[in-house]
């Protein structure tokens, strides 16, 4: 007896994916890929990255009642800080830069309940632009009068505004396995700027596997990063166990090896098509 199986001549069906640049791109390149008429909509341009503090954002504001608001950095009018260190003398605690979104960003920050700071690792760091954000955020720092390096883990400089990082939450994804020891040097500048204790890091590894797969593990990461939240606006803190939670590889080192030879094999493939 032989059978002959023929794919239907149209698919019509609905399918839920996490809000995510990755996710969104590959959605594209099926689409294209299959010559489809029906384009895919509500498409994103958030980074993955973003996904998990979604989760964790939504979890604080159903605790607290807040309301979330969301700056983009890349869509502010923003000038470089020009170095000349006005905002620690003649104007002291105040930018004499005029003209961008700078100053009414800075307003949002004072008065905000939490904030947190989300981005993708760029090269063991973060991203160029958030580093230029940074730099204009510098008349939050005390002025640099000589004093030593203090030793107890505080703030280098100093805080101007000691409240605005009470609450600060530090939301960071890498492609990386090992998150803590690729994101060293970040932890290290927030020490600086901040001290060790007036912040709450989250280094999240294999972040990008883990929203293009899908499925129940991500379900569950994102259950554990909405908790979290709401632990955070309970406690204003997050236990260790729940730091050790988020911040787990959520593939062993030799499942996640195949994965990334799969998807650099992935890539060549859509070069080729894309050549064709």
């Amino acid at each position: 007896m032989r059978y002959t199986i023929s794919a239907p001549i149209a698919l019509h069906a609905a399918i839920q994916l996490p809000a995510s640049k990755s996710i969104s791109n590959r959605a594209l390149i099926l689409h294209s890929l299959a010559h489809g008429n029906i384009l895919p909509r509500n498409l994103s341009d958030c980074d993955d990255t973003m996904v998990m503090t979604r989760a964790f954002a939504a979890g604080l504001a159903e605790k607290t009642g807040a309301t979330v608001e969301t700056v983009t950095i890349s869509d502010l009018s923003m000038k470089p800080c020009m170095g000349c260190l006005a905002c620690w003398g003649r104007h002291e605690g105040d930018c004499v830069i005029r003209g961008d979104d700078i100053p009414a960003v800075k307003e949002k920050i004072l008065a905000a309940d939490y904030v947190i700071e989300s981005f993708p690792v760029y090269v063991f760091g973060m991203p160029g632009i958030l580093k230029m954000f940074t730099d204009r955020m510098l008349s939050m720092l005390c002025t640099y009068r000589g004093h030593e390096v203090p030793h107890d883990g505080s703030s280098v400089h100093g805080l101007r505004y000691p409240s605005a990082t009470r609450k600060f939450i530090v939301i960071s994804g890498c492609a990386y396995t090992e998150a803590e020891e690729i994101c060293a040097p970040l932890r290290g500048q927030f020490d600086l700027i901040c001290g060790k204790k007036n912040y709450t890091a989250l280094f999240c590894p294999q972040i990008k596997a883990l929203i293009d797969r899908g499925g129940a593990r991500l379900t569950r990461a994102l259950a554990h990063f909405r908790a979290a939240g709401e632990e955070f606006a309970e406690h204003g803190c997050l236990s260790p166990e729940t730091v050790e939670k988020l911040t787990r590889p959520p593939f062993s080192p030799d499942v996640y090896r195949v994965i990334m030879e799969h998807v650099w094999e992935q890539e060549k493939q859509n070069a080729k098509t894309e050549e064709v």
